[in-house]
């Protein structure tokens, strides 16, 4: 097989990513519709995330964070977003470029996107063997964080492994 000097892969990984940033400009602009809910996974470490201290002394190489009924200042950019997310009760604003996205998934409709670190190679040398996208089986999935109950209580997004939703090999 011949060297691909067109770099399809990469141009396959920019376009994923865009239905990233268009998730999340729809729900910038109506909210998240039904019971959509979206998990993100990044890597912390990457030079341009801006996470706190705390965040990244918990999260040290990759953090998934959960938008479903609390986030606030969803803002997005031409190639980041920043968030407002809640964390054991301290709000917490993050930039997340989108390059440093690994994981994104709407469990409500069974649908995922993974993608490759900026450092590492696809798996497989084929790539006919790459499957960016992934049918989401939840049943092993952590429990959903809920919002406020009614009472005026509010509860606290929470972070989960992406590892729940990703296809299992056999």
């Amino acid at each position: 097989m011949s060297e691909d000097m067109m770099d399809y892969q990469s141009m396959v990984e920019r376009a994923m990513k865009s239905v990233v940033r268009e998730a999340l400009l729809k729900v910038g602009e109506d909210g998240l519709p039904g019971e959509h809910h979206l998990y993100i996974t990044f890597r912390t470490q990457d030079e341009r995330v801006e996470i706190s201290d705390r965040l990244i002394s918990q999260y040290p190489e990759e953090m998934t964070i959960v938008l479903q009924h609390q986030f606030w200042g969803l803002e997005i950019l031409e190639d980041a977003f920043e968030i407002t997310l809640s964390f054991s009760g301290t709000n917490e604003r993050l930039f997340v470029p989108f390059d440093s996205v690994v994981g994104f998934a709407d469990p409500s409709v069974n649908f995922g996107l993974q993608f490759k670190a900026a450092d590492t190679e696809f798996a497989g040398d084929n790539p006919n063997d790459l499957q960016d996208t992934d049918e989401i089986d939840d049943s092993d999935a952590p429990p959903k964080s809920e919002g406020g109950d009614g009472d005026g209580q509010q509860k606290t997004g929470e972070v989960v492994a992406l590892d729940a939703f990703r296809k299992k090999k056999t």
